[in-house]
């Protein structure tokens, strides 16, 4: 399930994202005690982190709040402006400010860290598509502060965006990988363990040639150790070393 940002109004949607809401819409009932745009972004939040992307709604997000969905629109116009509210608020999770450190690439590897563990606390943000961007401030930020600790390496500006593409777009895949091996047992009834044995043996019988046939796959894989949930975190760590190499072999260039 893909979703795209902004696909509210974009007027509402921005002033609301930078903290300069507009005045209530006219028509509705006045705001009522103890409701505010930061309790409904918190709330769908809390929906889409419990349920997923597709349990959230207005009406979800009310009744969580103990209101009815249209109690909500007088601070948030729809469901769409509130989707960007929440990316927003889901990446302002993430540090700001200078980096911890004077080396590139140990600042590079702390701030993919931290947003990797981003996206698995809110494991809906990597359905909403990267095409068009929120431009929210906590968004804007992260890519700040991305630029910030690769400003020492020296890229020339082609290269500069090019490594943040990648850098962005691996720890964005690798996040949706494990995310989906979370998930996979729970939605589909089956362990990971049971998938795995049930088909390993099977393909066994189907391909007894298999290791003549792919001798390096069957190399790398009996290398590999450890539950899928390790395996993945190991993997990130190692893409992100042999990124960084690359990024490396163009600083200062």
């Amino acid at each position: 399930m893909t979703v795209y940002a902004g696909q509210g109004d974009a007027h509402r949607s921005l002033a609301l994202l930078w903290g300069r809401p507009d005045e209530p819409r006219t028509g509705r009932s006045g705001p009522k005690p103890g409701l505010s745009v930061d309790a409904i972004v918190s709330a769908g939040i809390a929906v889409a982190d419990a349920e997923g992307m597709a349990a959230l709604s207005m009406r979800a997000v009310g009744e969580r709040l103990g209101r009815t969905a249209m109690a909500l629109y007088t601070y948030v116009p729809g469901k769409a402006e509130l989707l960007d509210l929440m990316h927003d608020r889901a990446l302002a999770e993430l540090p700001t400010g200078p980096p911890p450190t004077d080396s590139w690439r140990t600042a590079v590897t702390v701030w993919a860290e931290q947003l990797y563990a981003c996206y698995l606390r809110h494991p809906w943000v990597l359905q909403v598509s990267q095409a068009r961007p929120v431009l929210g401030p906590a968004e804007l930020a992260a890519m700040e502060h991305l630029l910030t600790a690769l400003q020492p390496a020296a890229l020339a500006p082609d290269r500069l965006r090019g490594a943040v593409a990648a850098l962005w777009q691996f720890v964005r895949g690798t996040a949706a990988t494990t995310a989906d091996a979370r998930g996979a047992a729970a939605a589909t009834g089956v362990a990971d363990e049971e998938w795995w044995t049930t088909r390993s043996a099977r393909l066994a019988e189907l391909a007894p040639d298999f290791p003549q046939r792919y001798p390096l796959l069957t190399a790398l894989q009996s290398t590999a150790g450890g539950p899928p949930e390790e395996s993945g975190r190991e993997a990130f760590r190692t893409g992100l070393a042999v990124l960084l190499d690359g990024v490396a072999a163009g600083a200062g260039s």
